[in-house]
């Protein structure tokens, strides 16, 4: 005898029949899409109008940095500027070097003095600027001195920098002892220019760019400790 096979009804086929429902986007899901489109045009242009100081240069599309290194006739400085020709500045980077000096009777603060007021300044700085161009001669170099102003130094520098517009502000550092920095801890915003006492600290802290203090290592070791305003004392081996 063969097998019997019993046949479903009709009805239960079309019961397990699936079935999918297919939503159409929402007006809203349209509107958040288009809002979120808007604002990330929105944070490109924020963020190509926040690179302060950089500009494009040349045909190879490198960012040409402005960067203003403090100088005086400290061996600091100059270590700061040497290190600044040799690990930072590119071909395409225009140079400045910026010199505050001592208030005269007949300047007021933050003016630039003349060549007459102030000889020794700019004697100074345009040694260095000779030095510089002697070393890289493809970069483009600026001075700049200007009169402290009553706020301290450190001020009439970030003053300084945001007028030139700079991307980068690079200062020599000296090495102090424990004693000295347990009294500007003490001392705190009292003593040469606020943060901590330090004239270069206060840069660090306060400069709307990014600020590098740069000291030489001992010279058995060599190198160069570099500190940002997230990194203290970085080591650097050249």
């Amino acid at each position: 005898m063969g097998k019997i096979g019993t046949k479903l009804p009709g009805f239960c086929l079309n019961r397990i029949r699936p079935h999918v429902r297919v939503r159409s986007p929402t007006i809203q899901s349209k509107v958040d899409a288009a809002s979120d489109v808007t604002k990330n045009n929105a944070d490109k242009k924020a963020e190509n109008s926040g690179n302060v100081g950089e500009e494009k240069a040349g045909g190879n599309g490198a960012i040409a940095r402005k960067i203003m290194i403090v100088v005086d006739s400290s061996l600091e400085a100059k270590g700061a500027l040497q290190w600044a020709l040799s690990h930072t500045v590119q071909s395409q980077d225009k140079l400045v070097l910026l010199h505050v000096t001592k208030p005269s009777s007949s300047k007021q603060a933050g003016e630039e003095p003349s060549k007459d007021v102030a000889p020794r300044a700019y004697q100074l700085v345009h040694s260095l600027r000779n030095m510089c161009q002697l070393k890289r001669p493809e970069v483009q170099i600026e001075v700049a001195v200007v009169v402290e102003g009553n706020k301290e130094k450190g001020p009439t520098i970030l003053e300084e920098a945001r007028k030139q517009e700079v991307a980068l502000l690079v200062l020599g550092q000296k090495k102090r002892s424990t004693t000295w920095r347990l009294l500007m801890m003490w001392a705190g915003n009292r003593v040469g220019g606020g943060g901590g006492g330090s004239v270069v600290e206060y840069c660090i802290q306060n400069a709307s760019c990014m600020a590098v203090a740069v000291r030489r290592k001992s010279r058995k070791v060599g190198g160069y400790l570099i500190t940002t305003k997230r990194q203290k004392d970085f080591w650097l081996l050249a």
